[in-house]
């Protein structure tokens, strides 16, 4: 027989005897950040974190369990759905079906932040020799990548006039593992930068 859950007071008295039949240190807590029906937090003793959760009250004996990830803004989080047939069941559930998926998604989520912060490390070595080497220069980070702008007004001390810069911008890719830049200006300065440019790669 299934169990109706129809008020918050039901449901995280059951929430918390799926938490004891879970076992491992299992303890419950407020879901702070769910507001479509009931929903109950329940945390194990090696961090693992669990959304109880009854979408629908027209079927307050349908549950939705999400495994919770420490961040979901990159990949969606497993999730079963189980029938409130009895705290042990969903616990059996959980136990069977969630936990392995929940492991899959942990390991992939770990391998994916790694990835991420050595991408991280690589783009932002380059970007500081980058603008080590273009003193001044002004740094935007943007999504997976950095741009680099310097700019030089080549007009004289004191004289008035058009604006006349000397500018040089330089993207760094994802990982740093390249980067691509744009010179514009007057002529003889961009043409010396080339210059420059074509001397150091031949040596």
């Amino acid at each position: 027989m299934t169990r109706e859950l129809t008020t918050q007071e039901q449901f995280d008295a059951f929430a918390d005897e799926v938490a004891q039949e879970l076992g491992t240190h299992c303890r419950t807590a407020e879901l702070t950040d769910y507001h479509r029906g009931l929903g109950r937090l329940i945390v194990d003793g090696d961090g693992r974190a669990l959304r109880l959760s009854q979408p629908d009250a027209r079927h307050p004996d349908r549950l939705k369990i999400h495994a919770a990830l420490p961040d979901e803004t990159q990949m969606i989080a497993p999730s079963i759905g189980a029938t409130a047939r009895s705290a042990r069941h969903v616990a059996r559930e959980i136990t069977r079906r969630l936990y392995p998926l929940h492991a899959e998604a942990a390991q992939q989520a770990a391998e994916l932040t790694a990835r991420q912060q050595a991408e991280e490390s690589g783009r932002r070595a380059v970007a500081e020799a980058v603008a080590g080497a273009l003193p001044g220069a002004r740094v935007e980070e943007q999504y997976r990548r950095t741009r680099i702008i310097w700019q030089y007004d080549t007009r004289p001390p004191g004289e008035h006039g058009p604006v006349q810069v000397d500018s040089v911008t330089v993207l760094v890719g994802a990982s740093g593992s390249g980067v691509q830049a744009e010179a514009s200006g007057r002529p003889s300065s961009v043409i010396a930068m080339l210059a420059a440019f074509a001397q150091a790669s031949r040596e």
